[in-house]
């Protein structure tokens, strides 16, 4: 029997079709798979260990999918938990299905999968030769390691077998590769290994894969030869093109795929029509290798203070780049002589213009005719007081300061009062390195827990 695969959407929180997704568990499946982040909107999650996503959007999809479940009877599974998948965000997740437990009358054996990482272990295996940077990579050392805010371990199927074996209910993980947790099952029963890892690729971000992307729901059935994918709106249909196109998606290489453990080829996988919807897969290898698993972390990087003013007199929208320059030399003397600052050390002090090269900045080639220019100013320091004292100081001047100095101050626009936003910590990735593992757990936990609130509805 074939190993079938529920992925409802590519992320909890996006949304996705809710007749669909009946339709999917009409259809009997053997485990729902959902991935709950990535690292696509930056080091913010990771360094400070929340969730991009709103606790409402995720409330209320997990209801949805923990109903699911129990419908189905069969496991739910989600993978980097809170986006970042820090341990933090692995118990953000845990309350909010406790939570909907009680609210539902579900009895449930819950999986937590831990991949926060303490920087001991990592300086451990740094002092060993177990790392390896990926390119590009910082420069990374012991003290860089303590430094850094959050580190995670990305899980493969092995961890996420490990959660199943358990036989939870639900397995809440930390940080994983976006396709461990689909290709855990098909892999765990024997399925054929490279259909399994193109498989979970391919499905990984939901209906991605399909001509109707934002519609959410994908359904893979895993076998001895390779995969059938098909998507289960009814507005949605996998075609050849858009099921071999999704290798492109986040990845540098659209024929190999690194895992922990080995990589996917799939150079001579084909891609076959079986009708206006689904699509059969053969021809896919998975290549054993060394069992590594991918770091990542970030640190902070400074302070941040903004602020934001709107140029509409067409003498200085035309001029806004020239403002700016003028502009930027003279707060740099002002910082310098009312603070005692120097650029570059203690501070830096950037101005994007929105509508004409925010962006791009000095990059940006296209010209245009805006009737009104933003000007964001980003100010970053070693605190945020200093970076806030900075931001006041300019302040005056991103409202008057004239674009020559025989003429009238002018006023510009301040969108909102005051003008100048606290920002807190910028953070930054520091880790773009390996970790070689003997056992695939050794870098992880795991913590079986019950709740019992009587029958699930």
């Amino acid at each position: 029997m074939p190993t079938r695969v529920l992925v409802p959407s590519g992320v909890l929180g996006l949304g996705f079709d809710r007749q669909a997704l009946k339709r999917g568990v009409a259809n009997r499946p053997d485990i729902i798979c959902i991935d709950g982040g990535s690292t696509d909107s930056g080091p913010f999650s990771l360094g400070a260990g929340v969730s991009k996503y709103s606790r409402a959007a995720t409330r209320s999809e997990w209801r949805d999918l923990m109903r699911a479940r129990a419908e189905a009877g069969v496991p739910l599974v989600i993978g980097t938990a809170g986006t970042c998948g820090t341990d933090a965000t692995v118990d953000w997740m845990h309350d909010i299905t406790v939570e909907l437990a009680a609210e539902l009358g579900q009895t449930l054996k819950i999986a937590r999968l831990y991949s926060s990482q303490p920087a001991e272990r990592i300086i451990t295996a740094l002092e060993a030769g177990r790392i390896r940077p990926l390119e590009p990579a910082p420069a990374i050392s012991p003290e860089v390691l303590s430094g850094l805010a959050n580190i995670v371990a990305l899980a493969g199927a092995e961890q996420i077998q490990a959660a199943l074996a358990t036989g939870a209910d639900i397995v809440i993980a930390g940080r994983t590769t976006d396709t461990a947790t689909i290709a855990a099952l098909p892999l765990l029963r024997g399925d054929h290994a490279g259909g399994a890892w193109h498989g979970a690729k391919i499905a990984e971000c939901g209906a991605l894969c399909s001509t109707h992307p934002t519609s959410g729901v994908i359904q893979v059935d895993f076998d001895a030869d390779g995969f059938t994918v098909e998507p289960l709106a009814e507005t949605a249909a996998c075609t050849p093109h858009s099921v071999s196109a999704h290798m492109l998606y986040e990845n540098s290489d659209p024929y190999q795929l690194y895992e922990p453990g080995g990589y996917l080829d799939v150079r001579g996988a084909r891609y076959t029509a079986l009708d206006e919807r689904r699509v059969r897969v053969e021809g896919s290898r998975w290549v054993k290798g060394a069992y590594t698993v991918k770091l990542e972390g970030a640190r902070v990087a400074g302070y941040q203070t903004t602020i934001l003013a709107i140029l509409r007199n067409e003498r200085y929208v035309k001029g806004a780049r020239a403002w700016i320059e003028r502009l930027s030399a003279f707060l740099e003397g002002e910082i310098r002589s009312r603070m005692g600052l120097e650029p570059g050390e203690a501070y830096t002090l950037e101005f994007r213009l929105i509508g004409v090269d925010a962006a791009l900045g000095e990059l940006e080639r296209r010209q245009g005719d805006p009737v009104e220019v933003g000007v964001l100013g980003i100010v970053t320091a070693t605190s945020q007081m200093q970076a806030a004292e900075i931001g006041k100081l300019i302040n005056p001047f991103v409202l008057h300061y004239p674009l020559t100095d025989h003429e009238e101050l002018p006023t510009f626009a301040f969108p909102y009062s005051p003008a100048q936003s606290d920002r807190g910590a910028l953070y930054e990735f520091a880790l773009n390195h390996v970790m070689d593992l003997d056992d695939p757990m050794s870098a992880f936990r795991l913590v079986v827990t019950e709740v019992a609130h009587g029958p699930a509805r």
